[in-house]
């Protein structure tokens, strides 16, 4: 029997785009009011829900890294924190180095103000958030570090937060990320009205390069240092990672890479109990991949838009982020919805039509970012697994002895 094909959340975005173009250019303004009334409500549920998301993934994700060992633990999250705000702000370096190269002042002055000649929505349903974004950041941290030091005296309370994170993540891959296609065609039948899509298309490829040539990158380095490390041959290594590598690029979610991830961790020497650990654990928590990703998705809109970009505004960012993505959920999608809230660091409004077109950016690109995410999971399982077996369990034989 034949296996019956299934459209993925790329191909069906491709085709939401290629809609809200040919809508934009053909369809009566009543039609296409009727879509971004559509859109515009999906972007009411989307704000409503993006507070809870923070609180459920951000919160569990904190709770979790109780369940490890000590050193081991300590030295997995500072390698995977460090990893990913090194290559977030490479990624700024070189998109603010080059990106400008592809945007002229003509360019950018021909797309203008975004929101100038787009269409309203028919009607908006009012519907506020439980709260703001910096309260459930605040509450989550409260919550996650609580629950971490205090296991025991919060056993009772860590089940139904642990509930609720997977009920949150059921309507992320039920709700929200199955109708971000009728959201982004909501969003090129706009800006196609507004006359902009085929000069922004015209830039996001060469963004979209870009960012694919920085993920090469990255897990070459990463490679080359866990080759330097454990005295390894870092081209083996790489070579061991390739299924590990396409897996991701189909499955487009670090979680359902874990099994294809652990077999690559065993080719490439790494001891049961390290792989057993690290590989599950930086699969919430490494994270460079995705940071490349938004970090030079971020850079290029804002550049596109002549707003203001610097260190100074971006590595606030991507140090909130680096802690936000922890446990972002494996659907596709799951690291750009975590980002949405912390939008406004950089003088983004996470409901506006830029913040839309960075959804669109990203998820064209998302499973070669996860495909980079879990490529540094196993570079970084061969770094611990070397420092494991020199100082480690070398010391603990000793004790023993």
């Amino acid at each position: 029997m034949a296996k019956k094909f299934k459209l993925g959340l790329v191909g069906k975005l491709l085709i939401a785009i290629v809609l809200g173009i040919l809508l934009g250019l053909w369809a009566p303004v009543p039609v296409n009011r009727i879509v971004v009334t559509a859109s515009t409500l999906f972007s009411s549920f989307l704000r409503f829900v993006i507070p809870l998301l923070i609180l459920a993934f951000v919160t569990m994700g904190i709770a979790d890294l109780s369940q490890g060992a000590g050193k081991l633990l300590g030295i997995t999250a500072g390698i995977s924190y460090a990893s990913s705000l090194i290559w977030g702000t490479l990624a700024f370096t070189v998109a603010v180095s080059f990106f400008p190269s592809f945007m002229s002042a003509s360019v950018i002055a021909s797309i203008g103000d975004p929101e100038a000649g787009m269409l309203s929505p028919y009607f908006t349903i009012p519907l506020a958030p439980v709260m703001d974004v910096t309260a459930a950041v605040v509450l989550a941290f409260i919550l996650g570090l609580c629950l971490s030091a205090m296991r025991k005296e919060t056993a009772a309370l860590y089940e139904p937060i642990s509930s609720f994170s997977k009920i949150i993540n059921q309507v992320l891959k039920t709700v929200v990320i199955p109708l971000l296609p009728l959201y982004i065609c909501g969003t090129f039948v706009n800006m196609t009205v507004s006359g902009q899509t085929f000069v922004i298309l015209n830039i996001l490829w060469k963004v979209f390069l870009a960012v694919i040539i920085l993920h090469l990158v990255c897990i070459f380095i990463l490679f080359l240092i866990a080759g330097a490390v454990s005295k390894k041959n870092p081209f083996v290594l790489i070579k061991n990672q390739v299924p590990g590598y396409l897996s991701a690029i189909g499955t487009q979610s670090s979680a359902a890479t874990i099994p294809v991830n652990l077999k690559c961790a065993e080719a490439d020497g790494v001891s049961e109990e390290i792989r057993n650990f690290v590989i599950p654990l930086c699969a919430n928590i490494h994270m460079a991949g995705s940071m490349i990703t938004i970090t030079s998705c971020v850079t290029a809109v804002l550049l596109m838009h002549q707003m203001p970009v610097n260190l100074g505004i971006i590595v606030p960012f991507i140090m909130t982020l680096g802690i936000a993505m922890v446990a972002s959920p494996g659907a596709p999608g799951g690291s750009i919805m975590t980002a949405l809230p912390f939008l406004p660091i950089v003088g983004i409004a996470s409901n506006s039509a830029i913040a839309s077109l960075l959804i669109a950016l990203y998820i064209t690109q998302d499973s070669f970012g996860t495909a980079c995410n879990v490529s540094g999971d196993n570079a970084i399982s061969v770094i611990v697994d070397t420092f494991y077996q020199k100082y480690i369990k070398k010391s603990d034989t000793a004790k023993a002895a």
